[in-house]
């Protein structure tokens, strides 16, 4: 059977797909691509000895996956949060730190049915009242102050553990609406205010119990190889990893749609530390391929690239101008997200084992009434940097508009 015929069995190629109640579905981060599709591209490549690489960390997907299979990977980002959230996802658990957390999750409960209306500590996240009502956010205060007064007297795992479960109470008490491809707020904000007696039944409470629960169940599923985490920027792989090394590259890199992984996070990294103010969110959405949050639009209007590179597909200069006559600096963000990728195809290039292969996830765009092919332009990067034989795949349509689809863009490094 064709790996074009093995892809099409999976009706659940997005995050949907990713099993709710495993580690995958930990915690939500949007776009996330399908643990089948990973799976499924590793039972029909992977052999013994192999090594997988995936440069765009996200959630972990990928090394998760071959964490569970018992496969070496690497995976490598540039957000520490990522960084961490991938480590504390691919983690083994003893039985005895399973139970402490169930136990500890237990005391934070009590410190967050509280029984007054004073908020602790909480993260200065711009409009913060947006994304919770106050009764919520007190109660979320009271769990945060708890899990940090906690960390001095438990392991980092078991701390790691309590993070994760409030990141997903977090989330999913947040008046915020995950019906697009990023994240919204909720239009409907008639809220109900609790009384004192009614937080120890209230849906935040509610959520913490039930995130303990899950959380704790995954836990237990096996990891027969744990994978390293490693900081790093994509366009400068050889400064952290071996040359030469990795028999494959499974990754989903970010897409060239001007939607910001920060954006997406920041309700997670205000409230565990790596965020402190707007200023720092936009900073490394500029460091980040294809980030377009605070300061990273403002740089772009006066980017130039450092040298002189071109971009080797056929029109894209066209493509370029098309969109300018709309929108400068939509032009100048494709521009930049292009030739940050061709930094990162020649760093993947170096690092990859002779005869290694290849897979990126990628989606076309389409910005007013040009369409940026978006799997046809990486495909001339990798042809261009040295990869051969490489194909595209499509993979399933993304949105209800008709032109945009997901691919499967793959290559090989010569022998």
């Amino acid at each position: 059977m064709s790996l074009q015929q093995n892809i099409g069995l999976f009706n659940h190629l997005t995050y949907k797909g990713n099993l709710k109640n495993t580690r995958y579905g930990w915690l939500r981060l949007t776009p996330a691509y399908s643990v089948h599709l990973v799976s499924d591209l590793l039972d029909i490549q992977a052999e013994e000895n192999s090594i997988v690489l995936d440069p765009f960390c996200g959630t972990g997907t990928t090394a998760l996956v071959c964490a569970e299979k018992g496969i070496e990977s690497h995976t490598t980002d540039i957000n520490p949060f990522l960084i961490w959230l991938a480590t504390t996802k691919t983690r083994l658990y003893t039985k005895e730190e399973i139970l402490t957390f169930e136990e500890v999750s237990n005391l934070i409960v009590n410190e967050m049915i509280v029984l007054n209306k004073e908020l602790a500590w909480i993260p200065p996240l711009h409009q913060i009242e947006k994304w919770w009502d106050q009764d919520t956010l007190l109660i979320i205060s009271y769990a945060m102050r708890a899990i940090k007064n906690l960390e001095n007297k438990i392991s980092q795992n078991i701390s790691d553990l309590l993070k994760i479960n409030f990141c997903r109470m977090v989330i999913e008490r947040a008046n915020v609406s995950f019906r697009h491809q990023s994240m919204s707020f909720k239009k409907d904000d008639s809220i109900q205010q609790l009384s004192l007696l009614g937080i120890l039944d209230s849906e935040t409470v509610q959520s913490w119990k039930q995130a303990v629960l899950t959380i704790s169940k995954a836990a237990y599923s096996h990891i027969n190889y744990q994978p390293q985490v490693i900081l790093c920027d994509a366009r400068q792989l050889k400064s952290k990893l071996k040359q030469n090394y990795y028999t494959h590259v499974i990754t989903s890199p970010p897409y060239p749609n001007r939607m910001s992984y920060i954006r997406e996070l920041r309700p997670y990294m205000y409230w565990l530390g790596y965020l402190e103010n707007a200023r720092d969110a936009g900073e490394l959405d500029w460091q980040s391929i294809g980030g377009t949050w605070g300061c990273a639009t403002s740089n772009l209007t006066k980017w130039k690239p450092e040298k002189e590179i071109q971009i080797l597909f056929d029109g894209f200069e066209d493509i370029l101008n098309q969109i300018s006559q709309k929108s400068f600096l939509l032009s100048q963000y494709v521009r930049k997200y292009f030739y940050d990728m061709l930094e990162h195809c020649r760093e993947i290039f170096s690092v990859v084992k002779p005869g290694g292969v290849i897979y990126y996830v990628v989606g076309n765009s389409k910005f007013y009434d040009v369409i940026l092919p978006v799997e046809s332009i990486f495909a001339s990067l990798f042809e261009s940097v040295g990869f051969v034989n490489v194909t595209i795949r499509t993979l399933r349509k993304r949105t209800s508009k008709k032109e945009l689809f997901e691919f499967v863009v793959s290559g090989n490094k010569p022998i």
